[in-house]
């Protein structure tokens, strides 16, 4: 099976995109390629952090990778936490902090809609290629469920009727914006012959 580095240290992000492609090519996380370092995510956009992230990596390896940054956009807080969601609290990256503020931020508000946005940087061939998965949905008065991670137990996306951290990763992966970039992915993957992957 074909390999890729996904540079990230967040096994969670790993197994979920492991999941959806895991027929088609095996994901190397950074500790498996015998990496230890922490990328920094300085910029304003998830664009350009997902592009720092594999730039980096590829830097360090000489070889294809790809990275993905994440954000919660909520529409009342001027989409805000967006590409600050992981640190929204601080830079401690305390998940518990980030919701319980955003919670907060939006006690009282009746406009709750929110997406989640991914954006995948695919460095390959030495160019780079990226790609964007988008889900809306709202967020919730209080936390439910256990499953997941970030802001799972606030988001239910729509069409659904209880937040991602009640939800197995099968029936996430129904609605997840990290799948549909992830399948964009996947699709460009597969159509770049034997030298897409390490």
């Amino acid at each position: 099976m074909k390999k890729i580095i996904f540079a990230t240290n967040n096994q969670n992000k790993v197994e979920e995109i492991r999941s959806i492609i895991e027929d088609f090519f095996e994901v190397i996380s950074l500790k498996e390629a015998g990496i230890n370092i922490d990328i920094p995510e300085p910029h304003a956009t998830l664009e350009e952090n997902a592009s720092e992230k594999s730039k980096t990596i590829h830097a360090v390896t000489g070889e294809n990778c790809f990275s993905e940054d994440t954000g919660l956009e909520v529409e009342a807080l001027n989409g805000e936490p967006g590409v600050k969601s992981a640190r929204y609290a601080g830079e401690g990256k305390s998940a518990n902090d980030n919701l319980q503020k955003l919670l907060h931020a939006l006690k009282g508000a009746e406009n709750r809609k929110a997406r989640f946005r991914t954006v995948i940087s695919l460095i390959i061939n030495n160019s780079e290629e990226l790609f964007e998965g988008i889900c809306e949905g709202e967020i919730t008065e209080v936390a439910k469920g256990h499953l997941g991670f970030g802001y799972d137990s606030i988001f239910i996306p729509d069409g659904a009727n209880k937040t991602f951290a009640e939800m197995v990763l099968a029936e996430k992966n129904q609605y997840s914006h990290r799948k549909k970039a992830t399948m964009k992915l996947a699709s460009f993957l597969s159509t770049v012959g034997k030298n897409s992957c390490i």
